[in-house]
């Protein structure tokens, strides 16, 4: 039975090789091009009070992955950021959508108050349509500030989730 569950070390080499290549597509993370395994995994593998979970297959596959916690630390700490990462072969299949909403029930579970994703490349469509079905909205475009590979200088989308949470005391991190 397919599943979405907190990622684990082993986890790591199933989500390597598709880290890796959407990573050199170039076309969706700001990420360098040449990071290493382990490079990649520091950035990746979320710390509390953040999370890393993954989508797995009947199989137990990992065909994607997610991490989330919160945006900015100290007095942003309220507001959460997640960002997702789907194998190519598992595209369309509902995987993303998945990811999004568990991740939109984790922040509001912690009691987030609003989720922001901070770089939304405005050419990843198939993205930018999830998160706004998702109920996000475009808040503001960053202009020519990604280089993507076919397209040159595109912007970069600010998209913004308010939650009907509580909102936690400032400063604090989720618990």
């Amino acid at each position: 039975m397919s599943e979405i569950r907190p990622a684990t070390a082993a986890d790591w080499e199933q989500i390597w090789p598709f880290f890796r290549d959407i990573v050199q597509a170039g076309e969706t993370y700001a990420y360098p091009a040449d990071l290493s395994s382990d490079q990649a995994r520091d950035l990746w593998m979320e710390q509390s009070p953040g999370a890393t979970v993954v989508w797995t297959d009947d199989d137990g596959t990992v065909l994607g992955s997610a991490k989330m916690g919160p945006n900015r630390p100290g007095n942003g700490s309220h507001i959460g950021t997640a960002s997702f990462m789907v194998s190519q072969h598992a595209r369309g299949k509902g995987v993303g959508r998945a990811l999004g909403e568990y991740v939109v029930q984790w922040h509001r579970d912690q009691g987030f108050h609003g989720i922001q994703f901070n770089a939304v490349v405005e050419t990843n469509e198939s993205a930018v349509k999830l998160w706004k079905a998702l109920g996000f909205n475009v808040i503001g475009t960053v202009p020519e500030s990604f280089r993507h590979p076919a397209h040159g200088l595109v912007g970069l989308h600010v998209m913004y989730l308010p939650l009907n949470g509580t909102a936690r005391t400032r400063g604090s991190a989720p618990g």
